[in-house]
């Protein structure tokens, strides 16, 4: 074993799923990769001469195995396609408010042992052991997450985890997202609850004093169990785990954590923890602004996160050890041309340099979970719970 690096470039699509039509029918004309080249001057040798250029229009002679990969998840998510690439499979969540499951939550709690009030009449949040606050997350589509915010002055994080939990195997939301911060309280995070929609109650989480340093939080998906997935298992096999950009916030894992944003910071980051690690290790690294690109509908900016991507890689490549593995994918696609500003559910591409890396086509693979897999054999454990590894097709 020696280096792996999975690099996602967030929101990097190459061509709608067949599915939209049943799943996603506002993006079956998405292609973020084309449209973008289609609107801007985009110039991204490096991709395109690695493999890029074969998945979508199957010209040139690739310097990389390259291929694409259908979402095994549903629609398109960069949690749940995060956990889809550390080898999940994310079931089909239900949209809940607090209002349809807090009488299911509240008993559940108290089996458990727990104090469960309703700090304010008109409300629909639950106050758990008059430290810990669950409510409706405000902050992502109605209905998909619920939020468990806990007083770490008053509660552990990992005793905040286990109310967490339990809202977890008493929900059907996409995500429950457990979070908090020594620097805020009880007093803090109840004064900024509010009702943002008629019925939807939360913690208004940006004014709640959570997030900056010290900032702790736990995403848990529906139908997903990190520990078995790929990076977790790898650090129970004394494999070092570095998360940057993006990774550090969705994927759940001990070791190195920056949830750097910028682009050129996430970049000289990875490169300077590569050079300076250990011989064996895995690099876990998202490129964040892609996507946030996409959201704003900036075909401009995208062109210019790529672009320095592109250039990072061709730099960077040629000091890869010899028998290190970069692999190059995206978690869905963010057209900015679609029409609309949320994530759009396309093919991701999926491209795989080293020296020992044959140029070869993998075909399109059904889940993004093979490459969680190829990892795992890669580095020697026990593959994940979902995925087939296409590390025997390139070496």
């Amino acid at each position: 074993m020696s280096k792996i690096t999975l690099l996602v470039l967030d929101g990097f699509g190459v061509g709608a799923m067949e599915d939209c039509k049943e799943q996603k029918v506002e993006d079956i004309n998405a292609h973020t990769y084309k449209h973008i080249r289609e609107n801007v001057d985009l110039n991204i040798p490096t991709l395109y001469d690695l493999g890029l250029g074969k998945i979508v229009d199957q010209v040139g002679t690739p310097t990389a195995a390259y291929g694409k990969s259908n979402l095994a998840h549903p629609g398109a998510d960069t949690f749940m396609g995060h956990q889809e690439l550390m080898g999940s499979r994310p079931q089909v969540s239900k949209k809940r408010l607090m209002k349809d499951i807090r009488n299911t939550l509240k008993n559940a709690l108290e089996e458990k042992g727990y104090i469960v009030t309703n700090p304010f009449e008109e409300s629909t949040i639950l106050l758990v052991n008059g430290a810990v606050v669950i409510g409706d997350n405000l902050e992502s589509q109605l209905g998909n997450i619920i939020n468990v915010v806990g007083d770490l002055k008053q509660l552990s994080f990992e005793e905040v985890t286990e109310i967490g939990k339990v809202v977890r195997e008493n929900v059907d939301t996409s995500r429950v997202i457990i979070f908090g911060n020594e620097k805020s309280d009880i007093e803090t995070i109840l004064s900024v609850v509010k009702e943002k929609n008629p019925g939807q109650w939360g913690v208004d989480a940006p004014k709640a004093n959570v997030y900056g340093e010290g900032y702790r939080v736990l995403h848990l998906g529906y139908g997903v169990d990190f520990e078995k997935q790929f990076a977790h298992i790898a650090e129970l096999n004394q494999i070092p785990v570095y998360r940057v950009g993006k990774t550090a916030d969705v994927i759940q894992a001990n070791g190195y954590s920056d949830p750097v944003v910028n682009t050129k910071d996430v970049l000289e980051t990875y490169a300077k923890l590569y050079r300076e690690s250990e011989e064996n290790a895995v690099f876990l690294v998202n490129v964040q602004e892609t996507d946030l690109a996409g959201h704003k509908e900036d075909s401009e900016w995208y062109k210019e996160v790529l672009e320095t991507s592109d250039t990072f890689l061709a730099s960077f490549i040629p000091e890869l050890g010899d028998e290190d593995v970069l692999i190059i994918t995206a978690d869905h696609g963010n057209d900015p041309t679609i029409g609309h500003s949320n994530h759009t559910r396309e093919q991701t591409p999926i491209l795989i340099v080293g020296k020992h890396v044959k140029p070869v086509s993998i075909g399109t693979r059904e889940t993004m979970a093979d490459i969680a897999a190829t990892m795992a054999e890669f580095v020697g454990v026990e593959r994940p719970e979902y995925g087939e590894s296409f590390l025997h097709e390139v070496l």
